[in-house]
């Protein structure tokens, strides 16, 4: 499942090296900052989520392009870490590209992205967090395309069977484990969810934790927020009332919850694709994560668009961009293939377009990026693996190795 995952960088992507503007050659390149322009058409590498998504991209920018008379064209990636890692250590990245949070760190500091986010005319229109997601040394690199949160997906039919009502959806953690025992039966638990950060640390952020200190340089994985989080979902499992996605035979919390196996699932607005298209016959409701002893928390998702320091034509590709995050725009990409916009002028509208969903883009106040820093998605995948064990383990010794590995890859 692509979706929501954290994405991992290989190690070529951590030491490509671009050449940025440490020559100042090529049409209009400039030793002083400022933008490079030339006629040079540009280049936009992409991943995708299917067709809906790669139509809409190229839509946009055919029209965009028609407009300004600069060509461009579109490329879907099979591998974008390794793509874009190949055209920076080759001197011809992309002009403009998908780039994941966890990539910035690597590619910011080896001088492989121009650093543009003040150039934009409404950067004050973006939500903060997404904001904080893409910045890197104090610099706003890339404009955030869209983003996701996680929310807590509910089956109508099983809710009803349970003698459950609207009253009943929960806002706390003592609620959710009682729903998700009355929602329990032979046939199916009341909640499942990944085995991974990026579920789990929903509820870690509840318990008011957090993987760093506020300015990134401390780690703080084994506080005591966080030990209670683990704590709480470790008590779910080993309850029986709530189970990994993996132990019931599902490749993710939307398989366990589409087929049935799960009254609950903890997943993002991405589920509404796979269950139009995959379970479309499941009546289901999304709720907001339930608060925890530290108030409300989840978990947000994003990609920003990436422009290359190596690009000829810098000045074109912001333009591009500033076309590619309007509101109007942001919201037609909403239509075409299901993501949030990362603008706050498009939310009220999103939310009247998606009734069923306005839960995701209501819990944006209160989410919380994965981590960005250097080295983070190999340290999170072994966290993940660990968490496969969380039933027979002890919350305090999973983080307590956590909090060593995470540790290591701070400044």
């Amino acid at each position: 499942m692509a979706f929501g995952a954290i994405a991992t960088v290989t190690g070529l992507a951590l030491t490509a090296c671009g050449s940025g503007f440490s020559e100042g050659g090529g049409d209009g390149a400039s030793s002083d900052g400022a933008l490079t322009s030339s006629d040079d058409s540009l280049t936009v590498l992409i991943a995708s989520s299917g067709d809906a998504e790669a139509a809409a991209v190229r839509d946009a920018v055919a029209s965009w392009s028609g407009d300004s008379g600069t060509d461009a064209e579109v490329s879907v990636a099979s591998d974008l870490p390794q793509q874009l890692s190949q055209g920076f250590a080759s001197g011809s990245p992309a002009d403009v590209f998908y780039l994941s949070t966890d990539a910035l760190a690597g590619f910011a500091e080896n001088g492989s992205l121009l650093a543009y986010g003040d150039q934009l005319s409404e950067t004050d229109d973006f939500f903060p967090t997404l904001v904080d997601s893409f910045t890197y040394d104090d610099q706003f690199y890339c404009a955030p395309k869209d983003f996701s949160t996680l929310g807590l997906v509910i089956n109508e039919q099983m809710w009803q069977e349970a003698g459950l009502t609207d009253a009943d959806v929960p806002t706390d953690w003592d609620g959710l484990s009682d729903v998700a025992a009355k929602l329990t039966t032979a046939d199916h638990v009341g909640l499942a969810f990944g085995a991974e950060y990026a579920r789990v640390g929903a509820f870690m952020a509840e318990a008011g934790g957090s993987l760093t200190n506020e300015d990134g340089t401390e780690a703080t994985v084994d506080s005591d927020e966080n030990v209670e989080g683990l704590t709480y979902v470790k008590d779910l499992i080993t309850s029986g009332d709530a189970a990994f996605a993996a132990d019931l035979g599902a490749g993710w919390g939307g398989e366990a919850f589409g087929t049935g196996k799960a009254a609950m699932t903890v997943e993002g607005n991405w589920i509404a694709g796979a269950m139009n298209a995959d379970y479309p016959d499941v009546d289901y409701r999304v709720a907001e994560m339930p608060a925890g002893p530290g108030g409300q928390g989840t978990l947000q998702f994003t990609n920003c668009w990436g422009i290359a320091a190596d690009s000829p034509n810098q000045q074109a590709a912001l333009e591009l961009v500033e076309q590619l995050v309007s509101t109007d725009q942001q919201l037609a990409f909403a239509d075409a293939f299901g993501v949030m916009p990362s603008v706050q002028s498009a939310a009220d509208q999103w939310k009247t377009d998606n009734p069923d969903s306005a839960a995701f883009l209501d819990s944006a106040d209160f989410a919380v990026g994965v981590p960005t820093q250097q080295g983070s998605a190999d340290v999170i995948a072994d966290f993940n693996s660990q968490l496969e064990g969380l039933s027979s383990a002890e919350p305090a010794d999973l983080l307590e190795s956590f909090q060593s590995n995470y540790a290591a890859i701070l400044p």
